[in-house]
């Protein structure tokens, strides 16, 4: 298949790019403009790497003409940071997410798989493990927003015969995941310990989260771009919760030192467990995670060392 992948060079497209590519499809990937690919691709590997901007309507329109299928991973917002302003989050994630649908409607690109967030769209959990049938409450604008494309993903699909899939995704980890953007726990906790930097816990490190390893989550888009069942969101989990705390000891376990951890006051808008149930994804994408945390940690750790700390000294 040929496919557009719109943010396919951050931790988590670069991932799925790859494990596109090593399936046989042909890409697109779309990204900002200034950011380099993050490879070197060989030369039976068919990709174009197109520089645009997403909230232009005209960079949206060429970036889709063609495909066959679009792959939708662009956020410009970050959980904790989205209610900072949520008008901004608005403007840049729903109106050219519909821009997007508008064009691909145009050009006849009848397939789409977008990224939600299992972590947020979800809000207090009223149960757990969290499965697709769970209210959704969100109480970040991020999860907001995220639940708002897949509504309108939704109304495409019933207007003008969309095929579309939402990959609701729990706590990515891995290779790739970069620290100074503040993308997840594990990387930041991974950097800081290998620098010796304190690490912050917000709380007394008994918040559960429910991560997955980045090469898990590439698996499962591989799967959602070929899907043809009637299912339209799916959890894509772990299924485990790992508190803080244990993430902490397994951390020291991997690198064989005791860390350096401070605690915090808790925030207003961390939620206390979020663990998701990914059966539906099993059972309709024949997918499931095969990483385990212990696994995944040790491959984080190897790559953190190898980039960061080389280039720190």
């Amino acid at each position: 298949m040929k496919l557009v992948v719109f943010g396919g060079g951050g931790f988590i497209g670069s991932a799925i790019c790859d494990k596109l590519l090593n399936d046989g499809h042909e890409l697109k990937v779309f990204e900002r403009p200034g950011i380099p690919a993050y490879r070197q691709f060989n030369a039976n590997e068919k990709v174009e790497w197109v520089s645009g901007d997403f909230g232009n309507n005209d960079d949206l329109v060429s970036a889709v003409e063609g495909m066959d299928a679009v792959v939708h991973l662009v956020s410009t917002t970050l959980p904790k940071s989205s209610n900072d302003d949520p008008i901004y989050d608005v403007q840049s994630n729903i109106v050219p997410s519909l821009h997007m649908l508008n064009a691909m409607v145009k050009a006849n690109v009848k397939r789409i798989v977008f990224i939600s967030s299992g972590g947020t769209v979800y809000g207090d959990p009223q149960y757990v493990p969290i499965d697709e049938k769970h209210p959704t409450e969100p109480v970040v604008s991020y999860g907001i927003t995220k639940l708002a494309i897949e509504k309108y993903l939704h109304m495409y699909g019933k207007l003008h015969g969309l095929k579309t899939v939402t990959l609701r995704v729990a706590n990515p980890y891995g290779e790739r995941q970069r620290v100074e953007t503040a993308q997840g726990a594990v990387g930041v906790f991974i950097h800081h310990a290998l620098n010796d930097i304190p690490i912050e816990i917000w709380g007394d490190g008994s918040v559960q989260r429910d991560y997955i390893h980045v090469s898990d989550v590439a698996s499962a888009f591989a799967k959602a771009v070929t899907y043809e069942g009637t299912e339209e969101v799916f959890n894509i989990s772990s299924g485990k919760g790992t508190s803080l705390n244990d993430l902490i000891h397994m951390i020291e376990n991997v690198l064989g030192q005791k860390l350096n951890v401070t605690y915090k006051p808790g925030r207003a808008f961390d939620i206390a467990v979020n663990v998701l149930n990914s059966d539906l994804a099993q059972r309709e994408l024949g997918w499931q995670p095969v990483v385990s945390m212990a696994e995944g940690l040790e491959r984080a750790t190897k790559w953190v060392q190898q980039s960061y700390v080389k280039s720190n000294h």
